[in-house]
């Protein structure tokens, strides 16, 4: 059973020729070596390169460890460059081992008929710092974890199934490609302390390996929540064992989303036209992650669900903030200010949209109260509410388009309905 990843091999493919690295990123374990090693070595086979003209090496592999030092890894692929004026395609997975590797990669990019690919799965060489050293020469590719279609592509499953499992066990292909839900469960308990957090904690030489636990646990209890890490210091302060300060956990939210692990969504005064710097939303790259933080406990499918959509709109390529939007409302002589949250404000280019995540929508009082901040936005973008059962999309009388979950993760052109 294979995930084809069709919408970063065409990434890759249309990177070929433009002068610059192209650099993958995700989370660990979201199938970026698989991408790069055998979904898109297999293109290149396929479509006439010579496998000899195909340079790759696992940088995290021990027999490569080697490789690492930055003359011995130039001196190995001098040996298999082929001189011959067709292209060589050097791939190289987990560059940031190696050392003085923006310097690496720039010497290798003075080659003739190369083409380099590279992978990493933290955002450290994407710092401003080395994008200035790449010179604009950097392209990068972020793959996330698989997306309900590719799921229910390459399992061969139903919306239905699909979508259990994506709620409990996410979207990494070996998690979900595991036999049964021990299995599934199992891996990723393993993922998680093996991987995840050991990478986290070793690679940032921290010494409070519980505080990062525990403020992992927060996070994932408090997805779809607005927050900050000065309200969260003080949640450690109130319930925890542990005491973690609000300058240790800015650091350590920091270093979760140097590793992908999370993501923020910032809050955007709609009317304003402007950021507020106080509190923002922190999703899960992945929904297995932040279950197995969780003990698989707190699965409640209300902010599941706006996690999953979050991820959706970012695989698609859309940036992605909460919005807020104030409205004074009562009797001329009594009228008060009233600040309603937009679960996304969504951008991509020219394109902006404003969509809420609801559950249920069981009464025309909770259609109005989901529909409440939407209606007091004064543009003219459009505006989506997606909800969890499966129905016909429509509009309502004031033109916001309701669309159910199925719909909205299963037909990416959707919201333009």
């Amino acid at each position: 059973m294979i995930f084809e990843r069709k919408y970063y091999l065409n990434q890759l493919i249309r990177g070929i020729g433009n002068g610059m690295v192209k650099i993958v990123t995700g989370i660990r374990r979201c199938g970026k070596s698989f991408l790069l090693f055998n979904i898109f070595r297999n293109y290149l086979l396929q479509n006439g390169v010579a496998e000899n003209h195909i340079i790759g090496l696992s940088l995290d592999d021990f027999r490569n460890s080697e490789l690492r030092n930055p003359s011995k890894l130039i001196e190995y692929v001098d040996v298999h460059y082929q001189n011959d004026g067709k292209t060589n395609y050097i791939i190289l997975d987990e560059v940031q081992l190696i050392d003085r590797f923006v310097e690496v990669l720039l010497s290798l990019m003075h080659m003739s008929n190369v083409e380099i690919f590279v992978s990493g799965s933290n955002s450290k060489f994407l710092s401003s710092d080395v994008v200035t050293e790449f010179r604009g020469r950097g392209d990068e590719i972020r793959v996330y974890p698989l997306i309900m279609n590719e799921l229910m592509e390459g399992m061969k499953v139903d919306f239905n199934r699909a979508l259990q499992l994506y709620f409990r066990y996410g979207g990494l292909p070996q998690a979900v490609l595991q036999s049964d839900e021990h299995k599934r469960e199992s891996f990723l308990r393993t993922m998680y302390d093996t991987t995840y957090l050991r990478d986290v904690i070793e690679r940032n030489h921290l010494r409070n390996a519980q505080g990062m636990r525990e403020l992992l646990q927060v996070l994932a209890s408090n997805i779809g929540c607005t927050t900050n890490p000065r309200k969260i210091a003080n949640t450690f302060k109130s319930s925890s064992k542990v005491e973690l300060s609000e300058n240790t956990i800015r650091q350590y939210i920091a270093h979760l989303q140097d590793a992908f692990i999370i993501r923020e969504a910032q809050r955007y005064n709609i009317k304003g036209r402007k950021y507020i710097g106080a509190d923002s939303k922190y999703f899960f790259a992945d929904m297995g992650i932040r279950n197995v933080a969780l003990n698989f406990r707190q699965m409640e499918n209300t902010h599941i669900m706006e996690n999953v959509i979050y991820n959706e709109l970012i695989a698609r390529g859309y940036s992605v903030d909460v919005g807020m939007v104030d409205a004074w409302e009562g009797d001329v002589d009594e009228r008060e200010r009233k600040v309603y949250e937009v679960d996304f404000v969504v951008n991509r280019e020219s394109a902006r949209y404003y969509i809420q995540s609801a559950y249920a929508l069981p009464s025309k009082e909770k259609i109005q109260q989901e529909l409440r901040s939407l209606l007091n936005i004064d543009d003219s973008f459009k505006k989506i509410v997606v909800v969890y059962d499966d129905i016909l999309p429509y509009h309502t009388d004031s033109g916001v388009l309701i669309v159910g979950l199925k719909q909205f993760l299963s037909n990416s052109q959707i919201i333009d309905f």
